[in-house]
């Protein structure tokens, strides 16, 4: 969601600065500043009030040596701290056009000083939740006042989205914010990445269990009982359905829970499969045909 506000962020004059985007579709960006001030206290009063006083406010002023952040209008309106570009209003360009002024003079860059904290981690979360990349597209910043290897690219700026430096930008002359690191801005500030969510595992199915000693009791009882007739139903289904995969007994008898006799016979044709033979091949169940069974169809066999 894009911020607009900065909650921690000190209100500096009446919240109303400038007006609507004239390229609401272009990139957004951020332009830097400097006051060409002092920094501390004092100089943020004294500097928040002279640029109210002549309506040259950015949306941010910023002081690097306490880490204050003080905000005079909403980010998804215009400020005033650049000059226009002929008949470009160069405040306007963008989806957004962030301006930051920061306490200090271009001539002593403030990255070699500053003690960036918390609310320039929210500064740098508000400017990128406007989507501006963390790019510098203008290329060198000024190291002096008329530096003359600086570009003031009126396609670069009206088509590239991040962040500038004042000396940047088309129609302005100012060389401010001077030689700053352009990479520390970034590393004070790292981009939040968002967390991978973790891959549901797999619910592991619970091995079925069949009771050896239930089973052998139903293959001699359920035979002799009414049609249907079961006593230890849950293991039997167990079995009746691996030996229904097996192919030996049909659907229609391989889930009545009843050790009857055609389930005797499906299993003894189970047993002859397993090498047995003869009265080893009864239909009554034993240890070692079940347990094949059990490990070929995914269930334990306990005695």
């Amino acid at each position: 969601m894009r911020e607009i506000w900065i909650k921690d962020a000190e209100r500096l004059g009446d919240g109303s600065i400038g007006g609507a985007m004239d390229t609401p579709t272009a990139p957004g960006r951020v332009v830097w500043h400097t006051t060409e001030s002092g920094t501390g206290n004092a100089s943020f009063t004294a500097v928040g009030k002279y640029l109210s006083t002549i309506s040259a406010e950015p949306h941010f002023l910023y002081d690097p040596t306490t880490d204050r952040l003080g905000q005079y209008g909403p980010i998804n309106q215009s400020a005033r701290a650049l000059k226009n570009d002929g008949l470009t209003r160069t405040n306007r360009t963008g989806s957004t056009c962030i301006q930051i002024e920061v306490l200090g003079k271009a001539a002593a860059p403030f990255t070699k000083t500053w003690k960036p904290g918390p609310n320039f981690r929210a500064l740098m979360r508000a400017i990128r939740s406007w989507d501006v990349p963390d790019t510098w597209p203008g290329g060198a910043l000024a190291d002096s006042y008329g530096d003359s290897d600086v570009s003031r690219s009126r396609s670069v700026w009206a088509t590239k989205g991040g962040h500038y430096g004042h000396s940047q930008v088309p129609g302005n002359d100012h060389w401010d914010p001077g030689a700053i690191d352009k990479n520390a801005i970034f590393k004070a500030a790292p981009a939040e990445s968002t967390p991978t969510p973790p891959t549901p595992s797999k619910p592991v199915p619970t091995k079925k269990t069949v009771d050896l000693s239930n089973v052998i009791a139903a293959a001699k009882v359920d035979p002799d009982l009414k049609q249907g007739g079961t006593t230890h139903p849950g293991d039997v289904k167990v079995v009746e359905a691996a030996l229904k995969a097996e192919g030996l007994l049909t659907s229609s008898l391989a889930s009545d829970g009843s050790f009857g006799y055609s389930t005797i016979a499906a299993y003894k044709a189970w047993q002859k499969r397993c090498g047995y033979t003869g009265s080893a091949a009864d239909g009554i169940p034993g240890k070692t045909s079940m347990e094949k069974l059990g490990a070929k169809h995914g269930f334990k066999v306990t005695a």
